[in-house]
């Protein structure tokens, strides 16, 4: 279908029309900023590891393009991530509403990444900044166990007339989620259904658990050998005596003066 300059500003200005409708109406209609002028739609680890994820997709190469110009011309509306679903409003031809379904992260899997990730993780503002030991990154990002979802675990909804497996809107919505983490990057580990929080009690854990260790083995060492010191030579305060109370004298019997008869 061969689509004119004229019939694109048309259609622009009937979608506007019908958002400011609804709008009117009282429905909400927020459009997902992309930062202008740059190359890479997102910024951050978490953004930027979500959309290199997409990609490796082979399924899905000849479709994602559109969906970032899609993204980038603001044509994504309300997009919210909760667990296991993304949604939005994408604007094309008409207003479509799109979801992804992703199936939530399996408890093992999960458990898997957290015994793969004790004791490194120390600070839950340097989880989300991306701020940890290339290990522990790997680890949360690695393709096949990661955080990330698989194609297998991806489903497509659109109300869109586009049959195939992923049209341009879903495609434009699966970025649009990079772009979200970016700002937000705690709603990954709830999009997977997972607490990230279970990683930092794992680093808690492990300082507990070895300074309890540390102190089993200073229990029965040697601790003048192990500071340096000659515990034997060390000067032995004389214990002091508690003080003894005074005791107050008492006072001899009074002499009476016997009167003359």
């Amino acid at each position: 279908m061969w689509w004119s300059y004229q019939d694109v500003a048309e259609a622009k200005e009937r979608i506007q029309r019908e958002i400011a409708r609804r709008v009117k109406r009282g429905e909400r209609f927020e459009p997902l900023a992309v930062p202008a002028g740059k190359k890479s739609l997102c910024g951050t680890f978490w953004g930027q590891a979500w959309c290199r994820h997409l990609e490796t997709y082979q399924q899905y190469e000849s479709r994602l393009p559109r969906g970032r110009s899609y993204l980038r011309q603001g044509n994504v509306y309300n997009l919210e991530i909760t667990p296991g679903n993304l949604a939005a409003v994408v604007a094309g031809s008409e207003l479509y509403d799109t979801r992804v379904r992703i199936e939530p992260l399996k408890a093992p899997d999960w458990q898997h990444i957290v015994r793969k990730c004790e004791g490194q993780v120390s600070s839950m503002l340097d989880l989300l900044a991306g701020r940890l030991g290339d290990g522990v990154m790997r680890v949360l990002s690695d393709p096949e166990h990661g955080l990330f979802p698989q194609a297998r675990e991806i489903r497509f909804d659109c109300s869109c007339p586009d049959f195939a497996d992923m049209c341009k809107h879903v495609s434009a919505v699966l970025y649009g989620a990079g772009v979200l983490l970016d700002a937000k990057p705690e709603l990954l580990f709830t999009l997977r259904g997972v607490d990230g929080s279970d990683l930092l009690a794992q680093a808690k854990e492990a300082a507990v658990t070895g300074m309890a260790q540390t102190g089993d083995e200073l229990a029965g060492a040697d601790l003048g050998a192990i500071f340096g010191i000659d515990l034997a030579e060390l000067p032995v305060e004389p214990e002091t005596a508690p003080a003894k109370l005074r005791e107050k004298p008492s006072k001899p019997p009074s002499k009476r003066r016997k009167r003359a008869s």
